[in-house]
């Protein structure tokens, strides 16, 4: 966007003026800010009314929204320099977790180095992947050659093959998406997008002698739901029933059966929607997807105010990656995609993926506020 037109929008008056002045944009601000009150609202009712769930909750998105402001004050070149050292330290860390990394529930993803709380390398990568990719293409010209798109793959293979053994299909997908949708946005020829799909749907069987037996497992009850209905397939079971149950305007909020009545599993993390669906309807759903479209759709329009390749690349994928978030959770709640344990964004219980999107955030009001200043 020009920042000539950028500077003519309506900014609320002094209050909007002085967001700008600190590289906050009021409009993603504010649909942001909506999305938490709608999440920390169905939170309460998926919780049973728990005021400390509740409070936890406010108090890791706080801590989230003030990374995102710190974020938002760096400038867009710090970005652009730090871009190839983050992937590679990302890359160390992935590493490091595959040799000695912290087992959860099965899971080995987690690092615990001396001094410091224990964290998620595989986070990191969803920043680092598509501000790499974006840093790549910054200095070739656009549209991209064969060959340069072949690097970028790679960029973006090299992490999401460390994470998927993790396993964390979920996340691995999420950082393969943001290094992908640069690649896309580059300007790079639609037959040549079809090409690549084409050969990665005809190698997609090969991925089923590596995966694990619970990837396997997540497959099949996706293909079939009620092979096993008391055991891998009653998350998705159940989530539809919560669902369909709730029709049009639901059966208001605190009086849903499947989540009030713990048949749902997972009802405050990756099936929250479901309980949405059941207590809100397809009006509740349908107004949480709006809220995410306008948010997709502002962070889209000020990525083409960048100032350079960089800037317009890196937002537009850091904002894809939360666009993935969505798409892929409605999917797999809905039956629609396998379940591969992806948060809905903003509104599932727990910090560490609010923290990662509203940095992504942050990042592209970094990159927007400076070009328009």
């Amino acid at each position: 966007m020009p920042s000539d037109y950028a500077r003519t929008l309506p900014l609320g008056g002094a209050p909007g003026r002085a967001l700008l002045r600190l590289h906050l944009d009021p409009w993603l601000l504010l649909g942001l800010g909506a999305i938490v009150a709608f999440g920390l609202l169905v939170l309460y009712s998926a919780s049973h009314r728990d005021l400390e769930t509740l409070a936890n909750q406010a108090l890791r998105i706080g801590a989230a929204f003030a990374l995102m402001f710190v974020a938002a004050q760096l400038n867009p070149r710090i970005y652009l320099r730090w871009a190839p050292g983050l992937y590679i330290l990302g890359i160390v860390l992935l590493i490091a977790v595959l040799l000695f990394g912290t087992t959860v529930k099965g899971s080995q993803r987690w690092l615990d180095l001396p001094g410091l709380p224990s964290f998620q390398p595989s986070e990191l990568m969803k920043l680092a992947v598509p501000l790499v990719v974006a840093w790549y293409f910054h200095a070739r010209p656009l549209p991209p050659r064969i060959r340069h798109v072949l690097v970028a793959l790679v960029l973006c293979a090299l992490p999401t093959a460390l994470i998927v053994p993790q396993p964390d299909l979920g996340t691995g997908l999420m950082v393969a998406a943001g290094g992908v949708a640069v690649i896309v946005m580059s300007g790079i020829r639609w037959r040549v997008v079809g090409a690549l799909t084409s050969l990665v749907v005809l190698a997609s069987p090969a991925l089923w002698f590596v995966m694990t037996p619970y990837q396997k497992g997540r497959v099949l009850t996706f293909l079939d739901p009620g092979r096993q209905p008391q055991d891998a397939g009653w998350n998705i079971t159940q989530s539809k029933a919560a669902i369909g149950s709730g029709g049009f305007s639901g059966k208001d909020l605190f009086n849903g059966t499947q989540s009030q009545l713990d048949f749902l599993p997972e009802s405050q993390t990756d099936f929250i929607i479901a309980v949405i669906g059941e207590e809100l309807g397809l009006v509740g759903i349908t107004l949480l997807l709006v809220l995410y479209l306008l948010v997709v759709a502002r962070a889209l329009l000020m990525a083409t105010g960048a100032q350079d390749t960089f800037g317009r690349l890196a937002a537009g994928g850091l904002t894809l990656v939360f666009f993935a978030y969505v798409f892929v959770n409605v999917g797999m709640v809905s039956g629609l995609l396998p379940v591969v344990g992806v948060p809905l964004p903003l509104v599932s219980y727990g910090g560490t993926s609010a923290v990662t999107l509203l940095v992504g955030f942050g990042i592209v009001m970094s990159i927007y506020g400076h070009a328009t200043r």
